[in-house]
């Protein structure tokens, strides 16, 4: 969340980025800072009845102690005390209130990102790869998963239902094999591997602002009152929760394999078809805690490793640079990565590349030690290295020749061949 004092103090500047990301409730911010002044009055006046009962209650045991006539001071603390309890009461509703205000402000853009309303104004940075020409015959990867018996729709959905894929086979192994090898190219650049629950609680999905933004997107377990992760970023940046990082030991670089679950409500049409939208799917992520001064030189090496990371997957993509209007609640930040799926003619989004600053890192606190011994916020990025469903969708498609799809190089090792057939 934003830090009350700096929308207080930047009142201007709070209000212009948050055009920029077309908030649509600005009057917040005004709302907050008559709040926060009205806290700070009732705070002050609550403080100062506060002193006026306790030195009348010293002078109250100093005339007990001298025998002398008490009842007069008694009788004005009792005014005080009365005084007290609605003041306290104010107090309290005005800050629940102002807690209540700030969680619904979204993050301010950084001064890089692009004005706009959705995805068509957001900014292509660069295309690479050539787009392949498949024959006539060539089909989308949902029939390809059918002909070659690596994904079964139809038993997922009876199982549990639409977006709940069965992999078997070839398929199966193809899902690990593209685990695996995520998980050690980013290892290799110096991410350490973490293992994380894929169940969280409340405080934590409310830690990188899943809660209350997200909530009718995640599954929840009402006995236990966890939720099903929907990324890896929630669990593994949690890690560090109320905790002071040595400044040297930063950047802190991690990296997780989990499955990812979201309702995805109100998805439908053939936007959601084979595994283009998925309620249940398999993901690699980064993140990353840095020192705020750096945190934009991290994003841009993050978004440089997932880019050596698709190249090496031989497939067309691109790289947005997202407008105010099409970016996440959380993110200062982001990029998107897109693949072009050449059976269905159109790109795919399989990773977002963000940087957060301090906005998370409030809600968790999260600090290191700055050189004058100063506690302050360090900066939280993550980035999807990748999800799995959509790069299979376009391995499958822009690989298919005949009676075998290929695969990239880098895969022949994990895959324990160079072809599906």
């Amino acid at each position: 969340m934003l830090d009350l004092k700096y929308i207080v103090e930047n009142r201007d500047r709070v209000i212009e980025r948050l055009t920029v990301r077309n908030f649509k409730e600005l009057h917040l911010v005004d709302e907050l800072i008559e709040l926060e002044e009205k806290r700070r009055k009732l705070k002050t006046e609550s403080e100062t009845t506060q002193a006026g009962i306790n030195a009348a209650s010293r002078e109250i045991s100093q005339l007990i102690t001298r025998k002398e006539n008490s009842e007069p001071k008694k009788k004005e603390v009792a005014v005080w005390k009365a005084s007290l309890q609605p003041l306290s009461a104010e107090l309290a509703d005005t800050e629940a209130r102002i807690n209540e205000l700030i969680l619904r402000i979204p993050n301010l853009p950084s001064s890089q990102v692009p004005a706009g309303h959705g995805a068509e104004d957001n900014v292509v940075v660069r295309e690479s790869g050539p787009k392949p020409t498949l024959p006539v015959d060539a089909l989308p990867h949902w029939d390809l998963a059918k002909k070659f018996q690596l994904i079964d729709f139809d038993l997922g959905t009876r199982i549990t239902g639409s977006g709940f894929p069965v992999y078997t086979g070839q398929g199966a192994k193809l899902q690990r094999a593209l685990v695996q090898y995520f998980l050690d190219f980013n290892t290799a650049a110096g991410y350490r591997e973490i293992q994380p629950p894929i169940l969280v609680n409340e405080n934590t999905a409310y830690g990188t602002g899943q809660l209350p933004d997200k909530e009718g997107q995640m599954y929840y377990i009402n006995e236990d009152k966890f939720y099903l992760i929907p990324t890896a970023e929630v669990p593994v940046t949690n890690i560090y929760r109320d905790t002071i990082i040595n400044e040297a030991d930063l950047p802190v670089r991690m990296t997780a394999y989990t499955p990812c679950f979201r309702r995805e409500a109100g998805s439908y049409g053939k936007d959601v078809r084979g595994l283009n939208r998925l309620h249940q799917f398999d993901k690699v992520e980064i993140v990353q805690l840095a020192h705020p001064a750096k945190s934009y030189q991290v994003l841009e090496e993050m978004v440089a490793h997932v880019e050596k990371l698709m190249q090496s997957l031989e497939l067309p993509y691109r790289i947005l640079k997202l407008c105010g209007g099409d970016m996440g609640f959380t993110s200062a930040q982001t990029y998107d990565f897109e693949v072009w799926s050449a059976a269905q003619e159109k790109w795919l989004e399989v990773s977002s590349v963000s940087n957060f600053e301090s906005f998370q890192t409030n809600r968790m606190k999260i600090r290191f030690k700055d050189e004058n011994k100063k506690n302050q916020l360090v900066h939280s990025l993550n980035g999807s290295s990748l999800a799995l469903p959509r790069i299979v969708a376009c391995l499958l498609e822009n690989n298919q020749a005949g009676p075998e799809i290929r695969l990239p190089k880098p895969l022949h090792a994990y895959f324990g061949a160079g072809v599906i057939g």
